[in-house]
């Protein structure tokens, strides 16, 4: 039997991988020109990590998480989404002791959850997020708002709606809750067993049901934002001023509440309205507790996560990621005299800065131009016998099929120019 992947986790092949490094070189432009500075974190971390930082009441913790005890008889997850992580390195490094803010993005995110895979969404994912820790104003929640529509945009994706919303915090929230469970309790009976037990722990999270009839209910149920205390209030009139001051259009939405228990204040998505895959493309927001409940210093902190399966089917179905240009010139000998002077060769051409491929296989000339082709070579340098003899080499141009002779002496030098 062939040994396969698992279910929900997926190869990036070779002939695919240009379309991730297309989309991480636009990526890590945007956040350098907004000062974000990248971090990576371990891919396993401590159960208790998640536990207590994405909350118990969450799918995740609940459902989703790939849990084991390793050899050691400690309990350890594979990381289920990357800001829980991010907060225990800023902390077990001491990076509050620095000057506030501290602004991070990660690229290399592998995510794992133990869920039905779907159309960009796996058991394995990768998340490119943003991490703001130290910024109380709401200024800080429109910019990575606006990071995060440049990177959309960059991309083609131009039909993104921004949907905002508060869910409050510690001092304002318990009212809100009590108002809350005042209004599902009619409804009790006909909620799904995981919003019953969230009734009592977390009730703001049966919002998020994506169960049909725990989502009728929730519809009619009280709205946080007429909740919401003078800080909250006045934080939320401010993210919203913010957002208009940087031109960024939204709709306020009461029902985003997102899927993870650390969220306070601002809370955010942003959907594709168009295109192949019509969806919230990226969701953040504040999550001012997080830190020191982590065991760290009372420190607020913002961000946001966007899956890079999902976000790569939106863009191509807006507009095709451009494949590279991987070959500027293939060596084509023929002979073992030949293979040696273009091996010499190729070695020259690359120390020039040329993308040079050289036949490994022995083929003939005429399989070797079938083959350059098929790389979208630019040049093809053929070297046989005579070549060799004469120590001149043709250096043929795919494109028009025009020919340049040159001296085998200074050839990677005279064909890098030609080639740049």
């Amino acid at each position: 039997m062939q040994i396969q992947a698992p279910k929900g986790m997926k190869d990036v092949t070779p002939k695919e991988s240009y379309k991730w490094q297309y989309i991480e070189k636009l990526m890590r432009s945007a956040c350098a020109e907004f000062g974000y500075r990248e971090t990576r974190t371990p891919v396993l971390e401590h159960t208790e990590l998640f536990a207590r930082g994405v909350g118990d009441t969450t799918d995740i913790v609940q459902k989703e998480m790939y849990t084991f005890t390793d050899k050691g008889d400690r309990s350890v997850t594979l990381k289920p989404e990357g800001t829980a992580g991010a907060v225990r390195m800023f902390l077990e490094n001491k990076l509050f002791a620095d000057a506030q803010p501290t602004k991070m993005f990660y690229l290399y995110c592998p995510v794992f959850r133990y869920e039905k895979p779907q159309a960009g969404r796996l058991r394995e994912h990768h998340q490119f997020g943003v991490e703001v820790f130290g910024a109380p104003r709401a200024s800080a929640d429109a910019e990575v708002i606006s990071l995060a529509i440049s990177i959309l945009n960059e991309l083609g994706i131009k039909s993104v709606k921004a949907k905002i919303n508060s869910i409050g915090c510690p001092e304002c929230r318990p009212k809100y809750n009590a108002a809350l469970k005042e209004y599902l309790k009619a409804n009790y009976d006909e909620l799904c067993e995981t919003c019953k037990t969230r009734y009592e722990k977390n009730p703001l999270r049966i919002l998020d049901c994506k169960e049909k009839r725990c989502g009728e209910i929730a519809a009619a149920a009280p709205k946080v934002l007429d909740y919401l205390c003078p800080e909250c209030q006045a934080h939320f009139e401010e993210l919203k001023a913010s957002l208009d001051a940087l031109g960024i259009e939204y709709e306020v939405d009461p029902m985003i509440v997102r899927g993870l228990d650390y969220y306070t204040k601002t809370v955010f998505e942003l959907v594709s309205t168009e295109g192949a895959y019509t969806g919230t493309v990226c969701g953040g927001g504040r999550y001012d507790g997080l830190i020191e409940q982590l065991g760290g210093p009372k420190m607020n902190a913002v961000g946001f996560g966007m899956g890079m399966e999902r976000l790569l089917l939106v863009a191509e179905s807006f507009n095709p990621i451009p494949e590279p240009n991987l070959v500027d010139v293939y060596i084509a000998p023929v002979g073992d005299e030949a293979r040696n002077v273009g091996l010499k060769l190729a070695g020259e051409l690359r120390k020039h800065g040329v993308k040079t491929e050289f036949d490994h296989v022995g083929r003939s000339f005429k399989a070797q131009f079938k083959y350059a082709d098929k790389l979208k070579a630019r040049f093809v340098a053929v070297i046989g016998e005579d070549e060799v003899k004469n120590g001149v080499i043709k250096l043929k141009n795919m494109a028009d099929g025009t020919e340049t002779a040159l001296g085998i002496e200074g050839f990677a030098e005279k064909a890098a120019e030609l080639v740049k």
